[in-house]
């Protein structure tokens, strides 16, 4: 079959799965501003943005000759559970002979789940099947991690692009991998490629740090989001983002009673503040920003799309929250008329209170160890005064005495 999916994340790993199961790929562009316009002329109007661009992107890949789109869905609350049927009815209408198969948590309906997986493994028998599943997660693992690196060296490097250019190369390396064993050479070379490249030198204490938390599609796709972890990478800003394609998956297979993954743990932070789900990423979203503040993070930047229920839910949440643990939160809300210059514009506003709200701490700190100092000292002279008239006032005792 003819098979594509959305443009996010890492799509290496989309691709070589498919490749492996014997399917011809049609990649998805990077979105456009014709994906865009083509999404909201066949989209619902106060649809989300992540419906909207998807729907561009389907439509292209229809374009294309794709047979078969495969996605994944939502929960709750959220639209993204009506999104494939919506988008089926859409290309049915539209002339196109093109299925939408979504993939949701397989605890939900494990039934449903292997059903979707029978649709797309080509024959492959089962024993194959696994080896290709563990070889493709394997791929995307070791790709997000070191997408993770990135977005905390590229802060700091000398020549502008240097990083992102490197990271171009990797994702070729990546995509020419066949084996577990060409997976962890590739990733050694890349972390030898990203070893090479010249940074400048800051001291741990006087590094800024910010998290991105909202919508999983918008966070994980730079043209939606107008490229905002370069842009703060470009403002000196090391960046974390809390979604990945690997997160995704282990918090969807791995049962939530073993220790990992991270996210379930995450998620039952926010319970005193989030106690229900409204669906979506936005309880998790909310036991991010409380982990980022505990870790010493500067600031937060949360990402959502216009009209998302469950990241409103969090926005009306964000002002009290960010007061009661004193950490610095910038929403925006992401849709078709968000220009990049407005996003750099805020972003770079953002930064510079950060920064500075970071250094007043650093000088608080300074004040209270010179403070302390001084008080020591004090004590200290104080002991050593008191000492020495003991010392000039106390009769000495004669060594020997006779009787």
């Amino acid at each position: 079959m003819k098979v594509s999916f959305p443009h996010m994340g890492c799509i290496t790993g989309y691709k070589r799965l498919m490749e492996k199961l014997g399917h011809e790929v049609i990649m998805p562009d990077t979105p456009t501003q014709r994906t865009m316009d083509l999404g909201v002329k066949y989209s619902p109007e106060f649809i989300c943005i992540p419906f909207k661009v998807m729907m561009g992107t389907y439509i292209e890949c229809a374009e294309k000759g794709a047979e078969v789109i495969v996605s994944s869905g939502g929960n709750g609350p959220c639209r993204a559970g009506m999104y494939p049927d919506v988008h089926q009815k859409v290309l049915e209408e539209l002339g196109y002979d093109t299925k939408v198969i979504v993939f949701d948590n397989m605890f939900v309906d494990f039934k449903a789940f292997y059903q979707k997986i029978l649709m797309i493994k080509n024959n492959t028998p089962t024993h194959k099947l696994i080896g290709i599943a563990i070889f493709c997660y394997n791929l995307i693992k070791k790709m997000d991690r070191l997408e993770k690196q990135l977005k905390i060296r590229r802060a700091y490097e000398l020549n502008q692009g240097d990083f992102t250019k490197a990271w171009k190369k990797i994702v070729k390396m990546f995509e020419a991998c066949e084996t577990n064993a060409d997976l962890r050479r590739a990733y050694k070379k890349a972390i030898d490629m990203y070893d090479s490249i010249p940074v400048r030198h800051v001291e741990e204490s006087d590094r800024i740090r910010v998290g991105i938390v909202g919508e999983i599609y918008v966070i994980m796709e730079p043209s939606v989001n107008k490229n905002t972890e370069e842009i703060l990478n470009s403002l000196g800003v090391e960046v974390e983002n809390v979604q990945y394609i690997s997160d995704w998956v282990e918090h969807n297979v791995v049962p939530k009673w073993l220790p990992f993954p991270r996210s379930h743990r995450i998620f039952n932070l926010s319970d005193k503040i989030s106690p229900i789900n409204c669906g979506g990423h936005d309880k998790e979203n909310m036991g991010w920003v409380i982990d980022f503040a505990r870790r010493g993070f500067d600031g937060v930047v949360h990402l959502m799309p216009f009209a998302c229920l469950p990241e409103l839910v969090n926005l009306g949440k964000f002002p009290a929250v960010s007061e009661e643990l004193n950490l610095p939160i910038l929403s925006l809300s992401l849709d078709e008329q968000m220009g990049e210059a407005h996003v750099k514009t805020r972003l770079e506003a953002f930064t510079d209170l950060i920064r500075s709200k970071h250094y007043a701490k650093q000088r608080t700190r300074l004040d209270d160890v010179a403070e302390t100092l001084e008080s020591a000292a004090k004590k200290v002279g104080d002991k050593v005064g008191e000492v020495r008239d003991n010392l000039t006032t106390t009769p000495k005792t004669p060594k020997y005495q006779t009787k």
